[in-house]
């Protein structure tokens, strides 16, 4: 869920750094839905991508479709697969599924069956939802995170997400890769690798990085493989890749949505949320995810705050009387970044916000250490609940077990880069120690109440907006990452709602601007980012382009 950590602990401002039964669906189209795992010799990519009706097409749409008789559950799901079969395998070779679903199908007749008697479950009846493959799910995919550790693990039962959505009428149409472990077992990884799933790539330009940790999710949903995606976040992980890829992507606060049996990194900062093309489409599907779950204490917060329908916020003159801040804290790593931005503070303008520019989250580069230290004692205290959970059978029970075992399995398991993190982790001690609860209370007064909070109260802000990134670079398995700017740090650790947007292209990259804001400010923040998507419309499609021609 981390998009990235820090190789040097010291500086804190660049936080933000950082195959089996797929194959029984995949079947069908003759291919094989198991990715190589050496970073290989795919064959020369290709930019003629068929054309479809359903390419760009929301998720109302769809609904719409299937109630008319127009489209299918199943028709939908055939349609994907498909396309997974040609673009992900063939083709370009994306990359961003690990493994589909073999019961797919079987799902999506069994949708239109009912459907057919006149028992829709609601918008997403029907509609096939991609899952990070750290959502854990109790089916015919295995929950991995990437590494070939936990390759075979089906966990004991779904995640409370998965439960939402198999209630809600989706077909879970099997799991995306992803920066193995979340992106938070190195210091010099790749964004977008995982042991499982090989590197996943860019639609936009095949040679560049789709940023992490939800890689996955958020090029699978650009390029058209699935109508929307879940990704999860600890810090930057569904907007950083929703950025890189064009799409939406919403952050919601910690506790809006159950994090149980997700494989994490941190309890005070993980969180699930939509991925899609649409803020229209992403609100649809975070209405399906809230509630109160049990097993997730963080979720009891939510009561009182929580909607099963988001789309009701959305409103085309939503800016009008608005009263938005602008990080300038979080512009100047690129000068064709920070022009984008200044075209879509005018477009705030012209749609009647009213810009406090600037605003100075003041804490904002100090908030860097005591989260990296929050984030090393809560993985190791999370990921071994997490195998706990699994039951007698599972292929490790402690982090040190899982440390062994990329050790063992060095050449697989670590062509590129080690377990810096993962060594770190397992130095610390419990959740009781003096140096995690310092660290912890640090990390959220500086986040929340001598930041995001006391910048809002000071200008009496609706939302505070900023770049969500750079353009993507491009992918170097040699060196690792090449992060050069971002702002989700602040509402990370501060557990705190981020909605991105296309907000435009560099040399045909896309990228984002993100709006965030206080707790539980979801309806707030939708209504503000649709209004923008509506008057700018950045979002466009990808070319697969093998390399971007800068001549």
């Amino acid at each position: 869920m981390s998009r990235c950590q820090p190789p040097d602990p010291s500086a804190p401002t660049h936080l933000d750094r950082r195959e089996l039964l797929a194959c029984g669906a995949l079947a069908l189209a003759g291919v094989a839905a198991c990715a190589p795992r050496d970073g290989g010799s795919p064959p020369e990519p290709t930019t003629a991508v068929a054309a479809s009706e359903l390419d760009e097409m929301g998720l109302a749409e769809m609904a719409a479709a299937m109630e008319e008789g127009r489209l299918t559950a199943r028709s939908i799901t055939e349609h994907y697969l498909q396309r997974i079969a040609d673009l992900d395998r063939r083709g370009p070779t994306l990359r961003t599924v690990i493994e589909v679903n073999p019961d797919a199908l079987a799902i999506a007749d069994q949708l239109d069956d009912e459907r057919r008697r006149g028992q829709s479950r609601g918008p997403l009846h029907g509609i096939p939802i991609l899952l990070k493959d750290n959502v854990a799910t109790h089916d015919g995919t295995t929950t991995t995170a990437g590494s070939l550790a936990l390759e075979g693990s089906i966990p004991p039962a779904d995640s409370f997400v998965a439960h939402k959505l198999r209630q809600a009428g989706a077909v879970l149409l099997g799991k995306a890769n992803l920066s193995e472990w979340a992106n938070f077992r190195s210091t010099r990884s790749s964004s977008g690798w995982s042991g499982r799933g090989g590197q996943c790539k860019n639609p936009y330009a095949l040679d560049r990085n789709p940023c992490g940790s939800s890689s996955g999710s958020g090029a699978a949903v650009a390029a058209n493989l699935v109508a929307a995606a879940i990704g999860t976040e600890t810090n930057g992980s569904i907007v950083c890749p929703s950025s890189a890829n064009g799409i939406v992507g919403v952050k919601p606060t910690v506790g809006l949505v159950s994090r149980s049996r997700i494989i994490p990194i941190s309890h005070s900062q993980d969180t699930a949320g939509p991925m899609a093309r649409t803020v229209r489409d992403a609100a649809l599907v975070l209405g399906a995810l809230t509630g109160v779950d049990p097993e997730d204490p963080a979720t009891a917060a939510s009561a009182g705050h929580t909607h099963d329908d988001y789309v009701q916020f959305l409103d085309e003159g939503g800016l009008k009387g608005a009263r938005i801040g602008v990080s300038r804290n979080h512009f100047g790593f690129d000068p064709n970044v920070d022009q984008l931005m200044e075209e879509a503070l005018d477009a705030l303008r012209k749609g009647g916000a009213e810009v406090i520019d600037p605003v100075e989250l003041a804490t904002w580069n100090e908030i860097g250490r005591p989260s990296f230290q929050v984030l090393l004692y809560e993985f190791k205290a999370g990921i071994e609940s997490y195998l706990a959970s699994l039951g007698p059978g599972a292929p490790a029970r402690t982090l040190a077990d899982l440390i062994a075992w990329n050790e063992t399995h060095r050449d697989a398991s670590m062509p590129y880069f080690g377990q810096e993190l993962f060594l770190q982790a397992q130095e610390k001690g419990g959740l009781d120690s003096p140096e995690y609860l310092e660290a912890l209370e640090t990390a959220q007064r500086l986040a929340r109440s001598e930041g995001i909070d006391k910048v809002m109260d000071e200008h009496r802000l609706d939302a505070v907006v900023a770049p969500t990134g750079s353009p993507a670079w491009v992918t170097d398995l040699v060196n690792g990452d090449h992060f050069i700017g971002s702002s989700s740090t602040p509402a990370a650790v501060a557990g705190y709602p981020n909605v991105t947007v296309p907000a435009g292209f560099v040399f045909g990259l896309p990228v984002g601007i993100s709006f965030f804001g206080r707790a539980w400010s979801e309806p707030t923040l939708l209504k503000l980012a649709y209004a923008y998507e509506q008057a700018t419309l950045h979002r466009q499609p990808p070319k697969f382009l093998p390399t971007l021609d800068l001549g």
